[in-house]
C-alpha cells in the first residue's frame, strides 16, 4: 500500500504540529503565571462530547478525526432554508452535493464518494439518524431539525456502523424527551419567500414518561421563469414539512424504552439543468447569465414521501448493559427533469438556447420501498478498566426503481419505464475491546464479520404498447454475495492533562452496486470495494480552555473502488472497478475565544485523491475540450484514460470560518456571527475537462440581532450567500455544455425570532 504523503501535506502537517507545541507551551506557561490566586477565565470552551464508539466520550479522548456541527451553527443553516447541501464544508473534508435537488444529497468525506445518481445508488458515506442507518440516498435528505449534534466521523467506521462505511459516518442525534416541561419556536422570512418554521415542545406525560414533539417547515416562493414558455415565477419553489414524535419511557435506573416515529413530505422544483451556459474551452458562465430564468419544453418537479419509525431499549444488568434499536424506513420519492436544458432540438424547427442535438426528458422514481433493521448491543460498564462491546445487526431493504422518459415534442408523452426490482439483506457481528494499558496510553481494537446479499431484477419490456428496447446484452437479473472481516486497532497517548496524541489504522469496505439495463446501457455490476486507512492526530484544550485544536493526517488505499461513468454520449450511468485509489491529506479544526466576548472557530482540509489504474477508460462529452490521453473504441466510441485523475467532487483544498462577536445590554445582548466556506476546483467527471469542472467557490453568511432575558427571546437579521456568488455546481455532459448553479442557493436577507419557555 503507498501511503506516502507528499510535500504539501508533510509542511502543512509539520506547521499544524509546531503550531500544537507551542500552543500547548503558552498554555501550561499561562497556567503557571496566573498562579492560584488568580481566578480562572469568566469564559471558557464547552467540553465536547461525541459517540464515535457508540458510548458517550470527551472528542479528545477518542481516537477518530471527528468534527461537530450543533447549537448556534446548526440554527444559522437552518435559517436560509437550505436541505443537507447546508453541511458542506462545515467541517474538514465534507462535501455534499446533487443532482436532484432537496431530495437526494450525495456525502463525500476526505475526497472519497459516489456521483450515481439512479435511485439505488450506494455510497461509501454512512448516514446514521437516531442510530439508525439510512441506506436509499433518498432517504438520506431527511432534514436536520431539532438536533443534539451532527457528528462527522472521518474514515472507515466499519467495526461499530456496518458494510457501507470506508469513508465515514454522518451522525444525527435529536434532542431526546425530558422531564421538564420547555419548547421553542423559531419563525423566519426572507427573499423569496423562504420562510421557515421550527418548534419543539418537551410533554411530561407522568412519573415515569416524556414525550417531544419537533416540527419542521420550510417553503419557498417560485422565483426562476421559463423565457421560452413566457411562465413567470415557475420554478425554483419548494414545501419541505417534517416532524418527529419521542416517548421516554424510564421507570428506574436500569430500564428506558424510547419510541420514535417521523415522517417527511416534500413537494418541489427538481434540480434545473441549463442548456449550453458554460463558456467552450473554459468552466465559466456564459455572459450576461441569468440565474432567474431558463428557457425548457419539459417537466419539471419532484414529491417524496417519507415515514419511519424506532425503537430503543436499555437494559442494565449489574456492570452490564444491553441495548436493542430496531428501525422501519419507507420512502417513496418520484424527481422529473428536462435534461437537455433547453427546447426543441436541432432537427425541429425551433431551438435552444444553443445546439440540442437531441431531447432529453427523464425521471427517476422508487416506490414500494421498506427497510428494516435490528441491532442488539451488549457493553461492559464504561467505568471498567476493560471496556468491552459485542452485538448482532441485521438489514433488510426491498423496493421497486422505475427510470422513466418522454417525448418534449409530443407533449411530454411517456415513451419508456425501465421497471426494476432489487433486495438487499445484510447481517454482522460485531465486538470491540478498550483498554487503558496504563495512565497515558489507551488501547482500542475492533472486529466486525458481515455477510452482504443483493439482487436486482429488471422487467423485460419497457415500452407503452408492451415492446422494449432494453439493452440486453449483459442480461436483465444479477446478485451478488460477499463475506467480509473489518478491523481496527487505535491508541491514546496522553501528553497531559490537556493534550492527547492519537494513531489508528482500520479497514472497511462496501457492498456490490449493481445498475439495471436501460436503453442506452446494458446492466453494470460493480464488485465490492475495500479500504485499509491509517492516520495521527493530535487533540489539545488550550489556555485553561479558551481555546481547542484538533489536528490529524492521514492516507487510505482502496481496492477495487466502485466508479460510476455519468454520461458520455448517453444518458446513462455505467459502473466500474478501478484497481486502486488512493488520498491522502491534513484536517484541522480550531476553536477559541479570542476575548470573552468574540469566539472564533476555523477549520481546513487538504486532500488527494488519485485514480491508480492505466488501463481505465470512460466515455467522454460530446462537446467539451477534453484533457486525457483519448482513442475510439472498437465500437467506435472515444474513451478517455483516467489513470491519475483526481476522484470527481473532490476539493483539493476546503476551508470553514465564523467569527461571533457580542455586546452585553441590558438583560441581553448584541451579537454579529458571520460563517464563510471556501473549496477549491472539482472535477464533475471521471475524466478530464476544461468546462466540466467547477470553480473554486466561497460563500458567506452574516446574522446580526439581540438576545435577552437570559437568551429566552431572539430577534435578528440574517443573509445566506451574501456576496451573491453564481456559479456552475454540477454537469449534464451528453448532450451540450448543460448545466446546473447554486440556485438552492441564492442570495436572501431575512428576519427571524426564536423564543424559548
Amino acid at each position: 500500500m503507498q501511503n506516502h504523503i507528499d510535500k504539501k501535506s508533510m509542511l502543512a502537517y509539520g506547521f499544524v504540529l509546531v503550531l500544537s507545541g507551542k500552543l500547548v507551551e503558552a498554555s501550561a506557561q499561562d497556567a503557571v503565571a496566573t498562579g492560584s490566586a488568580v481566578a480562572a477565565p469568566a469564559v471558557k470552551l464547552q467540553s465536547v462530547t461525541v459517540t464515535a464508539e457508540r458510548r458517550e466520550e470527551n472528542i479528545k479522548n477518542v481516537p477518530v478525526s471527528a468534527s461537530i456541527v450543533a447549537d448556534e451553527q446548526l440554527a444559522v443553516l437552518n435559517s436560509g432554508g437550505q436541505d443537507m447541501q447546508m453541511l458542506a464544508g462545515r467541517v474538514p473534508s465534507l462535501n455534499v452535493e446533487s443532482s436532484f435537488g432537496r431530495s437526494f444529497p450525495r456525502f463525500y468525506i476526505r475526497g472519497y464518494g459516489n456521483v450515481d445518481f439512479h435511485q439505488n445508488a450506494s455510497q461509501p458515506v454512512s448516514l446514521i439518524y437516531d442510530d439508525v442507518v439510512q441506506e436509499s440516498p433518498v432517504l438520506k435528505g431527511f432534514p436536520a431539525f431539532d438536533l443534539e449534534r451532527v457528528e462527522v466521523l472521518r474514515g472507515p467506521q466499519g467495526s461499530l456502523f456496518g458494510r457501507n462505511t470506508p469513508a465515514g459516518v454522518v451522525k444525527f442525534d435529536s434532542v431526546q424527551p425530558a422531564p421538564n416541561r420547555n419548547a421553542y419556536v423559531s419563525i423566519s422570512d426572507a427573499t423569496h419567500n423562504t420562510a421557515n418554521l421550527e418548534a419543539a415542545m418537551n410533554l411530561p406525560v407522568g412519573t415515569d414518561l416524556a414525550a417531544r414533539l419537533s416540527i419542521l417547515h420550510q417553503h419557498r416562493d417560485n422565483w426562476i421563469d421559463n423565457s421560452y414558455t413566457g411562465e413567470q415565477n415557475r420554478y425554483g419553489g419548494y414545501d419541505d414539512s417534517a416532524m418527529r414524535f419521542q416517548l421516554l419511557y424510564k421507570p428506574n435506573a436500569d430500564f428506558s424504552a424510547l419510541a420514535n416515529i417521523h415522517a417527511r413530505t416534500l413537494n418541489g422544483s427538481a434540480s434545473l439543468f441549463r442548456a449550453n451556459i458554460i463558456q467552450p474551452r473554459s468552466n465559466a458562465l456564459v455572459p450576461n447569465f441569468d440565474i432567474g430564468s431558463l428557457a425548457t419544453d419539459g417537466g419539471n418537479g419532484q414529491h417524496l414521501e417519507n415515514y419511519g419509525g424506532s425503537l430503543k431499549l436499555k437494559w442494565r444488568f449489574g456492570d452490564m448493559s444491553l441495548h436493542s434499536i430496531t428501525g422501519y424506513e419507507t420512502v417513496r420519492v418520484f424527481s422529473r427533469g428536462d435534461i437537455d436544458g433547453g427546447y426543441g432540438a436541432a432537427f425541429t424547427p425551433v431551438s435552444g438556447p444553443g445546439l440540442i442535438p437531441f431531447p432529453v426528458e427523464s425521471a427517476d422514481g422508487t416506490s414500494g420501498h421498506h427497510q428494516f433493521t435490528q441491532e442488539f448491543r451488549l457493553e461492559s460498564s464504561p467505568n471498567a478498566g476493560l471496556k468491552w462491546q459485542t452485538g448482532l445487526f441485521y438489514f433488510d431493504e426491498k423496493y421497486q426503481i422505475d427510470s422513466y422518459s418522454y417525448d418534449s415534442l409530443s407533449a411530454g408523452v411517456l415513451t419508456s419505464d425501465v421497471r426494476s426490482h432489487q433486495k438487499n439483506d445484510a447481517w454482522g457481528v460485531f465486538g470491540s475491546l478498550n483498554y487503558d494499558v496504563s495512565d497515558c496510553f489507551n488501547l482500542r481494537a475492533g472486529l466486525r464479520y458481515t455477510r452482504d446479499r443483493k439482487y436486482l431484477m429488471t422487467e423485460a419490456s419497457n415500452k407503452p404498447d408492451g415492446s422494449s428496447d432494453i439493452d440486453r446484452s449483459a442480461g436483465l437479473a444479477a446478485s451478488n454475495t460477499v463475506s467480509k472481516f473489518n478491523w481496527d486497532v487505535s491508541g491514546v497517548y496522553k501528553l497531559s492533562d490537556t493534550a492527547n496524541l492519537y494513531s489508528r489504522v482500520a479497514t472497511g469496505f462496501r457492498g456490490a452496486t449493481i445498475q439495471p439495463a436501460g436503453s442506452f446501457n446494458p446492466m453494470s455490476v460493480a464488485q465490492p470495494e475495500t479500504i485499509t486507512s491509517v492516520e495521527a492526530g493530535f487533540k489539545a484544550d488550550l489556555f485553561q480552555r479558551r481555546a481547542r485544536l484538533n489536528a490529524d493526517i492521514y492516507a487510505y488505499n482502496v481496492k477495487g473502488l466502485q466508479l460510476t461513468a455519468v454520461g458520455g454520449t448517453s444518458n446513462s450511468a455505467i459502473l466500474l472497478n478501478s484497481k486502486k485509489s488512493v488520498g491522502r491529506g491534513v484536517e484541522m479544526d480550531f476553536e477559541a475565544y479570542l476575548t470573552d466576548d468574540l469566539l472564533m472557530t476555523l477549520g481546513g482540509s487538504y486532500n488527494f485523491t488519485r485514480i491508480d489504474d492505466a488501463a481505465l477508460a470512460v466515455g467522454v462529452c460530446r462537446s467539451c475540450t477534453v484533457l486525457n490521453p483519448t482513442y475510439v473504441s472498437a465500437g467506435g466510441s472515444t474513451l478517455a484514460l483516467i489513470d491519475g485523475n483526481p476522484l470527481p467532487q473532490a476539493p483539493k483544498w476546503a476551508a470553514n470560518f465564523t467569527l461571533r462577536y457580542s455586546v452585553p445590554y441590558r438583560n441581553g445582548e448584541f451579537f454579529a456571527y458571520t460563517d464563510w466556506v471556501y473549496r477549491s476546483q472539482v472535477n464533475f467527471t471521471l475524466y478530464k475537462s476544461t468546462e466540466f469542472s467547477g470553480k473554486p467557490l466561497l460563500t458567506g453568511g452574516l446574522r446580526l440581532g439581540y438576545k435577552w432575558n437570559g437568551d429566552r427571546y431572539e430577534l435578528a437579521m440574517f443573509g445566506r450567500n451574501i456576496t451573491n456568488r453564481v456559479q456552475i455546481v454540477g454537469g449534464i455532459d451528453f448532450n451540450n455544455l448543460t448545466g446546473f448553479v447554486n440556485d438552492y442557493n441564492p442570495r436572501i436577507i431575512g428576519l427571524q425570532f426564536t423564543s424559548r419557555f
